[in-house]
Formats: structure tokens, C-alpha cells, sequence
């Protein structure tokens, strides 16, 4: 069973930034939008009915701190209250800190990620053979490509190279070539939160945790804020075509973000995200332990190009999207037999943590053993209108 904490869940420095939330709140049937703080945790609904809103002012941390709404109680019970198991459904629990912005991702932003997407895709989701094709790969590419900068002169010549060995890929296209890979993630309002159980399909027999920091920006394109995300990836699906790119990332509860959205103010920054080293850590009911980490400082395309490449002039999101950023996490540890790598298994706890935004914790279970996802847009609105704040 999870257990969490506000230790477990505040960043290193706890609530001396500008934190928001949401919480189911059982008598009002719906989600909250809250602020946490060292006093308690807030409910500012009334002025921001969701964090979209919230996200679309002129300066979202200054209107969040302006703004003192309702004491809904502490942060270690509404913790207390948030795993599946023995939750009390008369009380208040912890969701993920987002809710209409469009889920968006981006991959192959880190030269070791690129490598494993050429793995899986030349093992055609076989782990028993990817060790050596790892090995030819390496030979031909090098380990080290987070000095090349996409689509520039330099990676055009390495293209080529590539191309006449016959080793070229599409992977690699988006790895170095002038586009990034943007994908939708998953269904508006269905990601997870701290605490809760995050979903694999239960056909998938190679799936890995990606541990990524997750940008929370505006319908302008502006970037307000950041939060950690677990882009729960299945290796065979995907490695077996990369049109199963959808079943390989979108199932229930597959997309997991939180524990809070910490808001851009004066103690946190995009600088702050650029240096920032996100650390996973898996430990398995058969005692198992993986370790692992993703330095945005090692990313291939800045987090300004990734946005830039996602909302314009011919792609618009009226209220904000959340755009996981990649990592260079690549899990080739082996669980069991020798030369086949990482595979989740059933209540594998997971934890992605950085400092500045805190522990994002999951229970790892099948998409179908998961809460079933019913609570849409359409259901939000007409939870907000019967409680009259919009």
C-alpha cells in the first residue's frame, strides 16, 4: 500500500513557493482547485473554477497568493485519504493538478532516449535481442549526442551517414531532424495523481515508468508552471510499430502527473526546470529495486523550442495544455531472466522526484484493475454550475 506524507509530497523547500492542487471534495460531489500552504490546504474555486482559469492570468502565482478562499483542512489528511485502498469516501482526497488543459508529449528529446526508441523499434518488441542490437546501434551512433543540436547543419551531415548505412530510423528523424515528436498523451481530465494506482494494458509483457518533468502553459503559450509526470510506456506494443504509438501510451490511468503544480514566482523558474535532475525509483512486492534518473540539462531541444513546436499559428488550445518533456531514462536492468531488461509487475510502487516539485508516487497496476476514469469535461461543467461558480 502507498502511504503519503506532506514530506512525501511538498518540494525541499515546502510551501515556500506558490503551490496549487486539486481535491475531490465529497460534498460537493466535484473537484476543488486548491492552494496549499503552510497553514492548510485552501479551496479557491469561487475565483478560479480550474486551474486553467487559474493558469490564464496575467501572473498566476500573484492571483493565487491574492486570493485566501476556504480551509478545506490539513495536507496530511486529505494524504491520508488518497490511496485507493481504504479511502473514505465522505472525505476529501488528492487529484492530479490539472484538469482542462489538453495532455501533450514529447519524445526523443534526449540522445539516450533516442537510442532506446531505435532498440525497441529494430527489436520489434523482442527484449531477448535488444542487448545486441543496443551494441550495434552504439557503434554506429556513438552514446553521446546531447552536444547535437536537431535539425542543424552538423546533425543533417550524421543523418546522411546514417541513411547510407542503412541504419536510419524514424525515431532518429525526431531525434535530430529539424521537428520534434509532439503527441497527445492522453483524454483531457483523465491523468492521475499522487497516490493513486497508474494503469499498464494488461496485454503488454515489456513496459517501463518515464520519469519526466511536465510544463503547464497557457492558451497564449506562455509557461507558468511545472509538475512531475510518469508517461507509462509499453516497450513491446510500441516497439512492435510505432502506429500502436496510442495503445502503447493512452490506457486508463496511464498518464500520471502531480503531487502539485508549483506556479512560476520568485522562488522558482523556467531556469530552474533547465537544471533540474528528475530520480525514479521502483520497488517491487518480489524485492526488486530500480534506480534511475533524467537530467533536463541533457535535453536535446529547450523546453521553449518544445512549447514553440506545439501551440502557434497552426495548433491553438484555448484553455492551456500540459506538455511532458521526454527523459533519458532507458531501463535495461535486468528483472529476471539475464538480457531481458525491465518489465513492470503487478503493485510496483513508483516514485519520480525532484526537489523543487516534490514526490509523484503511483501503484502500478492493469489498466482494467485501475478506477475506472467517469468523471469528463462534461461532468465538471455541470458540477461547477450546480455549485454556482460559473
Amino acid at each position: 500500500m502507498i502511504s503519503l506524507t506532506p514530506k512525501d509530497v511538498l518540494p525541499q523547500d515546502g510551501t515556500s513557493g506558490t503551490l496549487v492542487g486539486r481535491v475531490f471534495l465529497p460534498q460537493a460531489g466535484g473537484p476543488a482547485v486548491v492552494a496549499v500552504r503552510a497553514d492548510g490546504v485552501f479551496d479557491v474555486t469561487a475565483a478560479f473554477p480550474t486551474v486553467s482559469a487559474l493558469c490564464e492570468e496575467a501572473d498566476p502565482a500573484a492571483a493565487l497568493r491574492a486570493t485566501r478562499g476556504e480551509r478545506i483542512g490539513d495536507l496530511e489528511a486529505v494524504l491520508a485519504n488518497t490511496p485507493p485502498d481504504g479511502r473514505d469516501r465522505a472525505k476529501p482526497h488528492l487529484l492530479a493538478p490539472v484538469d482542462l488543459q489538453v495532455l501533450k508529449a514529447a519524445g526523443v528529446t534526449f540522445a539516450i532516449s533516442m537510442l532506446e526508441r531505435v532498440i525497441e523499434e529494430r527489436a520489434r518488441g523482442n527484449p531477448a535481442s535488444a542487448e545486441a542490437i543496443r551494441k550495434e546501434v552504439v557503434r554506429l551512433v556513438g552514446d553521446d549526442l546531447s552536444k547535437l543540436k536537431p535539425g542543424s547543419e552538423q546533425a543533417m551531415r550524421l543523418k546522411q551517414v546514417l541513411i547510407d548505412q542503412n541504419a536510419w530510423s524514424q525515431y532518429l528523424e525526431v531525434g535530430i531532424g529539424p521537428d520534434a515528436e509532439v503527441f497527445t498523451k492522453a483524454p483531457t481530465m483523465s491523468s492521475v495523481g499522487s497516490g493513486m494506482d497508474a494503469g499498464l494494458h494488461p496485454k503488454s509483457t515489456w513496459n517501463n515508468p518515464e520519469p519526466e518533468v511536465v510544463l503547464i502553459v497557457s492558451s497564449g503559450g506562455k509557461i507558468v508552471g511545472a509538475a512531475l509526470g510518469n508517461d507509462v510506456n509499453l516497450r513491446d506494443f510500441e516497439g512492435r510499430s510505432a502506429l500502436l504509438l496510442s495503445k502503447a501510451k493512452d490506457n486508463n490511468a496511464s498518464c500520471a502527473i502531480g503531487p502539485l503544480l508549483r506556479l512560476f514566482d520568485a522562488t522558482f523558474s523556467l531556469d530552474d526546470v533547465r537544471k533540474m535532475d528528475v530520480g525514479l525509483t521502483v520497488q517491487g512486492a518480489d524485492g526488486f529495486v530500480l534506480e534511475g534518473h533524467s537530467s533536463i540539462s541533457k535535453i536535446s531541444r529547450d523546453p521553449t523550442d518544445l512549447v514553440a513546436q506545439t501551440i502557434g499559428a497552426v495548433h491553438q488550445y484555448p484553455d492551456g495544455f500540459a506538455l511532458f518533456l521526454g527523459t533519458m531514462f532507458a531501463p535495461v536492468k535486468d528483472r529476471d531472466a539475464k538480457g531481458e531488461g525491465f518489465t513492470h509487475k503487478r503493485d510496483d510502487i513508483v516514485t519520480i522526484a525532484a526537489p523543487q516539485l516534490g514526490k509523484l508516487v503511483n501503484r502500478m497496476r492493469t489498466s482494467d484493475e485501475c478506477e475506472p476514469w467517469t468523471f469528463g469535461v462534461g461532468a465538471l461543467m455541470k458540477n461547477l454550475a450546480q455549485r454556482k461558480v460559473l
